[in-house]
């Protein structure tokens, strides 16, 4: 079966947040079991030179955009059998960022939505399935089915298209598409949305099978908590909105070989963590102890993540005993009060706060800290309480979306369980599960080594999902 992902970013290429970690690691999974992959994402300035000098130039072609006529450039790495093609045009991704705003974000994604599928014409790669994701690609199910389906090679292509996270939508002038696109006001009329065009809206109107990125976050985007405004159209879509957990990449996410780490460990040598916990301490300058519960929150700085909530109870943590480790970055105001604590006299040696990027710095951090604070608002998959099971870091998380697919709480009546968890968005409840996890990692060791074992044996990579996705494909292959 031939499949072709499409997205605007992948790891290790290019990456934002976890769309990149699932565009990187579902294809190779997918080969494993048989498929014949392939991935297409702009060609961006910022991908590193490292990456761009594998590639190959394999064409070079004009498409029409409205009036404007544009190159249309395609670039190629193959490795282990999956093919990862890149579309260069230095006029829409040569600046210094991934996403932008405004007319120019819609013109830079219709560019590219046109540039996909006259590239599969062109260069004769139409697969039985093409998998699309997020708003950014959400335009292409629908070009295919208005205009491109009169074509032979296109007649049978099938769309799967996953919502990462329903609350980014696309919206688009709609004059403006339209001269971009020429898709004409009946097709228009079928995406719009409060007098905007919606490229998510698009996809879930255009595809021929809706996903998201775990069965909770499925049933979620169907009511109105979490809906987005889209849930009554996402009610309304025949056979209903498929989910399947996202998994990592277990081969890169591993501290027996993570070079990034002070010391390796697993879960049958675990004695490295405690090497890796001093060493975090002494790199964050926070006090060397052994003992004290280390927590640790490695996130985008929104209130989507809860860390209205953090900020809230940090005092109630630190009066717990605890230690705290924030990496991230995001709203102003959160850096800045963040920043202020761990710099203050309150925080110092307690609070450790790097407002940064930074991937080598984060797999210390999971390896180092001995609990993960996720308490999200809401969350459509989440990889990060992933990344700490396998680190041997306990996730404390908020029951909502793939948190709740993902971690399955501690019982210390049965003994079972991998983290802990609260219901509802409350400052309150995330300081008492913080507080229950402190009290089993102080009164009773054992338990708590069992727990860090338990999240260490978990399968977390693709190999299942990617089951799922390939029966998935082949139930809609078969459709006329």
């Amino acid at each position: 079966m031939r499949i072709t992902v499409v997205a605007s970013e992948c790891a290790p290429f290019i990456k934002t947040g976890g769309l990149a970690d699932v565009v990187g690691a579902l294809p190779p999974a997918l080969n494993t079991l048989g498929a014949d992959v392939s991935v297409i994402i702009p060609k961006y300035s910022r991908i590193a030179d490292e990456h761009k000098q594998r590639m190959r130039h394999i064409a070079d072609f004009y498409i029409n955009l409205g009036w404007r006529s544009q190159y249309v450039g395609v670039e190629l790495i193959e490795v282990n059998g999956v093919k990862w093609y890149f579309i260069d045009n230095e006029y829409y991704f040569k600046q210094d960022y991934v996403y932008t705003d405004g007319d120019f974000e819609t013109e830079r994604f219709c560019y590219f939505c046109r540039a996909v599928l006259e590239m599969m014409l062109m260069l004769d790669l139409v697969p039985d399935v093409i998998h699309l994701n997020d708003w950014q690609t959400g335009l292409i199910a629908l070009l295919l089915n208005e205009q491109y389906r009169v074509c032979p090679a296109f007649e049978r292509t099938k769309t799967v298209y996953t919502i990462h996270n329903l609350r980014y939508q696309g919206l688009m002038r709609p004059q403006f598409v339209n001269e971009l696109l020429s898709i004409g006001q009946y097709a228009l009329s079928k995406i719009e949305y409060y007098s905007h065009i919606n490229a998510m809206k698009a996809g879930i109107v255009y595809a021929d099978t809706v996903t998201t990125v775990s069965p909770t976050y499925a049933y979620e985007i169907t009511t109105p908590m979490f809906g987005e405004t889209l849930d009554g159209l996402l009610t309304s879509r025949e056979g209903g909105i498929a989910g399947i957990l996202n998994g990592i990449d277990s081969s890169s996410y591993n501290p027996w070989t993570d070079k990034a780490l002070a010391s390796r460990y697993s879960k049958n040598s675990p004695s490295g963590k405690i090497k890796c916990k001093a060493a975090l301490q002494e790199e964050l300058a926070l006090n060397v102890d052994p003992f004290v519960p280390t927590a640790a929150v490695i996130s985008r700085l929104t209130n989507q993540k809860g860390l209205d909530l953090i900020l809230s109870v940090l005092p109630g943590l630190l009066d717990l005993g605890m230690q705290v480790v924030i990496l991230g970055m995001g709203d102003r105001w959160l850096e800045e009060r963040f920043g202020f604590i761990a710099n203050s006299d309150y925080g110092r040696g307690r609070v450790a706060f790097r407002c940064e990027m930074n991937e080598p710095l984060a797999r210390r951090v999971y390896a180092g800290a001995d609990m993960f604070l996720m308490p999200s608002a809401f969350e459509p998959c989440g990889l990060s309480q992933m990344i700490a099971l396998r680190y041997g870091c306990v996730p404390i998380v908020r029951e909502t979306g793939g948190l709740v697919d993902s971690v399955r709480p501690y019982n210390r009546f049965t003994d079972e369980g991998d983290g802990f968890s609260f219901r509802n968005y409350s400052a309150n409840e995330l300081y008492n599960a913080c507080a229950d996890a402190v009290s089993v990692y102080r009164g009773d060791n054992e338990a708590w080594k069992r727990i860090i074992k338990r999240g260490m044996e978990k399968d977390l990579g693709w190999t299942e999902s990617a089951k799922k996705y390939l029966a998935l494909y082949r139930e809609i292959d078969k459709r006329y």
